[in-house]
């Protein structure tokens, strides 16, 4: 593996993979709304978009299962496969005729199973690709691909849905998949060592026990365990208040749709900046003190978000915000599969993926209706304190606290 990641090939192959994949999936959701809604009803947009929404979330754990028990390999470009034929049949379907709302609950359906499979496996990559001491650069090019992916998605998918309306949205979605499914094929995977495939899962297990056997080990071990409960109960705390908390403080303090954008914006600015500075800076001393370091200031931001007596202040605010979690969650990642044994690292990134993407957005109505009780200002410092609660956890595990960072 090359010494440095941003001229190995191989880590660049899965970089450029991973970011189609995420334009592709801006373009994909954007035209399935779209679709759902030149069909039916704003209430059958909402079910069209759930059906994805829901399998994604309750499957994702059983994705890592599947990445652990036939190699993320396999399994990356198998669910890319489906993803990319899925999305040309159904650009096809619309180009041909008017399907019914049947048509893209299906493919909704379909799409959300794969993407539980796909997202585990794509994430238990990086320690296959990279040496451990490249682990910490690769976080950062990733989170410069998510910048990018989520930024460039709506825009080709707005631009393509111009040019030729859903149908040829869903044709751009699926040569960005068919771009992803090459790229993935000619990266070169290494072998798991030895000690790894002794404990690797075997046939003659159940799916369910080598669940029980990847939550348990997540659970036992001192490092990983502390790090992602910590990010969960960020991910629970923050999710909320940076979406619907925003909103709702933007039209109380009078900053309209427009302040909401300049405080997404400088998130965004920030968290592309740790993007660099996790790529760029050599090494981090003392990894996980300066993991836990980041959290508390990134909470402690947030919180202040709501505090802030202007729009330029909190501007300033996201952008130092999203700078230091960024790094948090850089740090954190690398962390956890440096440590993790490459036989659970399907599981773990499972774990991780569904922190992410299925527990948080349960706090949203939550969120509402006790911002409604009660006010906008405290329950979104009540988040930020959930976030806190999050650097507590891992400031109080002493393997945390001493963990580092390989470098090369």
């Amino acid at each position: 593996m090359n010494g440095n990641v941003w001229r190995d090939g191989n880590v660049l192959r899965w970089l450029a993979a991973y970011g189609a994949s995420l334009v592709g999936d801006g373009v994909y959701f954007l035209a399935l709304g779209w679709a759902a809604a030149q069909t039916a009803g704003p209430a059958e947009v909402g079910l069209v978009m759930a059906v994805g929404a829901i399998p994604r979330a309750l499957l994702m754990l059983g994705g890592g299962v599947v990445a652990d028990r036939f190699g993320p390999r396999l399994v990356v470009i198998s669910s890319d496969a489906v993803r990319c034929g899925v999305v040309l049949g159904l650009a096809l379907v619309l180009a041909l005729g008017s399907p019914g709302l049947w048509v893209l609950v299906l493919v909704a359906l379909v799409f959300g199973i794969v993407d539980a499979l796909f997202m585990p496996a794509v994430g238990a990559l990086p320690p296959r690709i990279a040496g451990p001491g490249q682990l910490v650069r690769v976080q950062g090019l990733r989170s410069l691909a998510e910048r990018v992916g989520h930024t460039a998605g709506p825009p080709v998918a707005g631009l393509a849905m111009g040019l030729g309306g859903p149908a040829s949205a869903f044709a751009v979605a699926s040569v960005l998949f068919g771009v992803s499914l090459v790229l993935l094929v000619a990266v070169r995977i290494a072998p798991l060592p030895a000690p790894a495939e002794a404990c690797a899962p075997t046939s003659g297990e159940s799916p369910w026990r080598q669940l029980r056997s990847g939550l348990g080990y997540i659970r036992r071990h001192g490092l990983i365990g502390p790090l992602v409960l910590s990010g969960a109960l960020s991910q629970l705390g923050t999710s909320a208040p940076m979406t619907l908390g925003l909103i709702l403080v933007s039209e109380e303090r009078g900053w309209g749709p427009g302040g909401v954008g300049w405080i997404i914006g400088g998130m965004g600015l920030g968290a592309a900046s740790s993007a660099l500075v996790l790529t760029l800076i050599p090494r981090f001393p003392r990894a996980g003190a300066i993991q836990n370091l980041t959290l508390i200031i990134g909470s402690a931001g947030i919180g202040g978000l709501v505090l802030a007596p202007s729009l330029p202040v909190a501007v300033a605010l996201a952008v130092l915000t999203g700078l230091v979690c960024g790094i948090c969650g850089g740090l954190a990642v690398a962390l956890i599969q440096t440590a993790t044994d490459p036989s659970y690292l399907g599981r773990v990134s499972s774990v991780m993926a569904f922190t992410a993407v299925g527990l948080a957005p349960l706090a949203y109505p939550a969120f509402g209706f006790a911002a409604d009780a009660w006010g906008v200002t405290p329950i979104f410092l009540a988040g930020a304190g959930v976030s806190m609660a999050g650097a507590i956890v891992g400031t109080s595990a002493p393997a945390v606290r001493r963990a580092e960072l390989a470098f090369a």
